[in-house]
């Protein structure tokens, strides 16, 4: 058999992968015949580690020792709001690692949020090797249009901890866009609506000859159907409040519960107007008589409950129309991504904004890793691999005087890309030059993702303003930034050094890696 690629859409809520079979991207079930994995992983009492379906089981049992939705917590910063919205609402414990990283506590071992995900890309390997029969080691994984460049590299870590080289990061849209105009021979312009488990994201592309151009693209990473859910939670447990007295918010293991039921009333309102909700034993009283919660959910009352999330994607959409000099009337299709895209309100409220009909001939939760593979196997050979043209979703800025930033790549810019700045030192016998770069859109630098801080030395001692260094900003096909200096007196490279405070060193993923040799990763 020739060499396989797999293409990983690596998702907040579930995670698929797939592969090219006889010259089609193939969505590759379990031995159980599952297409779709949820992205939680379960540590056990004996040592056990479920992964997928088999772990969300034990959300409700396990609660404690059941992580799930990490992947919000990919790349933050442990102070981030990101982070703080996560310890109000996930009963695992969530603690301060080294630079300000976020550590997942399991007993007494502490994982960062990329290995967790190593375990789920463990187990989509595995998938694909019982299927294929043979070793598969390279992949292509996907990541919402608007990560920055830490999520990315905490993404690419992941796959390194997992034992898998990662051909590239792709963006999600940008794979959705394949799946639906590979080898079609389609020229238009589409826009990718990608409502996914905890993100959103809509990006706009021109399709031609099979060439993928992406124009331009926008996001919010605090957007999600897991959002959707989380309204339906507080609704119920306002309504068992009205009725019993008792806030169930208090009790992490009821609130588990509430989610639970959150998320199969959403799942079931896609289909029915109107869904049964029955908790059974949501609450204990002193005395150790247990009660039940029943109610009903219309889909009116949902609409209702939701709208201005609905409404928030469309701000999105406003920006990356914007961005690309164009209106939704100039889009051939739109393409509807993500599980909640299933959601009637999402599917009309797109069509009434793009006033067309919304494409759904791919399944949405399938749509990302068929495309991820496709690109995986073109990358295979090296002839095929420069169909993608992608962007940089941010602005990447530095660091100034007074706690300002400044520009040096625009968001929106096609990638690889590189941006070469000069500076001169600002004191009398500089030896070393410290600059901080930034992601994002303000001025001002702490409205900006840190990225780190680049410290530049081994350039010659003089007078303020007479040594000039030549700094180079790249910007990756991943979309990792990466930078390098010179002095131009020389043309000797003075010593470049970036510490992605809240990332992974090469030493931890290498101990990461080798521990996770260990897991006991159990099957049914």
């Amino acid at each position: 058999m020739s060499e396989i690629a797999m293409g990983i859409d690596l998702g907040t809520s579930y995670t698929c992968v797939a592969i090219i079979e006889d010259g089609v991207p193939t969505v590759i079930p379990n031995e159980w015949g599952e297409r779709t994995h949820a992205s939680v992983v379960s540590f056990m009492d004996d040592g056990r580690v479920l992964v997928g379906n088999d772990a969300k089981k034990q959300i409700i049992t396990n609660p404690d020792h059941t992580v799930y939705s990490s992947k919000r917590l990919m790349g933050r910063f442990f102070f981030s709001e990101e982070v703080r919205r996560a310890q109000e609402m996930v009963p695992y414990t969530l603690v301060e690692g080294p630079n300000n990283s976020v550590r997942i506590q399991i007993r007494n071992q502490t994982y960062s949020p990329p290995e967790i995900a190593a375990i789920i890309l463990k187990e989509m390997r595995q998938i694909v090797e019982t299927h294929t029969g043979t070793e598969v080691r390279k992949a292509v994984i996907t990541v919402p249009a608007y990560f920055n460049d830490n999520q990315r590299q905490a993404t690419k870590d992941a796959g390194k901890i997992a034992g898998l080289e990662v051909l590239r990061i792709i963006n999600e849209p940008t794979a959705a866009a394949l799946t639906y105009g590979f080898g079609q021979g389609y020229h238009q312009r589409v826009a990718l609506y990608d409502l996914g488990g905890g993100t959103f994201d809509i990006s706009v592309l021109d399709i031609g000859d099979d060439v993928f151009e992406v124009l331009s693209t926008a996001g919010d990473t605090y957007l999600g159907g897991d959002d959707f859910d989380d309204r339906i939670m507080h609704w119920l447990a306002d309504s068992f409040q009205a009725k019993q007295g008792v806030n169930l918010r208090k009790n992490k293991y009821a609130l588990q519960k509430l989610k639970e039921a959150a998320e199969k009333a959403k799942i079931g309102l896609s289909e029915h107007e109107v869904v049964q909700i029955h908790i059974p034993l949501i609450h204990t009283d002193e005395s150790g008589y247990s009660l039940d919660f029943s109610t009903t959910l219309s889909r009116t009352d949902f609409n209702r409950m939701v709208m201005d999330l609905v409404q928030r994607t469309f701000k999105v959409c406003d920006e990356a129309l914007s961005s690309s000099q164009l209106t939704a009337a100039n889009m051939d299709c739109v393409i509807l991504v993500g599980g909640p895209t299933r959601l009637p309100i999402i599917k009309s409220s797109v069509r009434h904004y793009f006033q067309k009909q919304p494409l759904t001939d791919v399944d949405p939760d399938e749509v990302v890793g068929m495309g991820a593979a496709i690109q995986a196997h073109a990358l295979l050979d090296s002839q095929q691999s420069t169909f993608l043209l992608d962007v940089t979703p941010l602005t990447l800025r530095l660091g100034t005087v007074g706690g300002y930033s400044e520009k040096v790549i625009d968001k929106n810019t096609p990638i690889p890309i590189d941006r070469t700045r000069c500076f001169t030192t600002a004191a009398d016998n500089q030896e070393k030059v410290k600059i901080r770069i930034y992601q994002g859109e303000s001025n001002r630098a702490d409205e900006n993702a840190l990225l780190g801080e680049f410290e530049f030395s081994g350039f010659r001692v003089a007078s303020r303003g007479e040594v000039t260094i030549e700094v180079t900003f790249e910007i990756d096909t991943d979309g990792i930034v990466n930078v390098s200096a010179r002095d131009v007196e020389t043309g000797a490279r003075a010593s470049t050094h970036l510490n992605l405070s809240s990332g992974l060193s090469e030493q931890e993923v290498a101990a990461a890696h080798a521990r996770h040799q260990d897991l006991q990763i159990a099957q049914r």
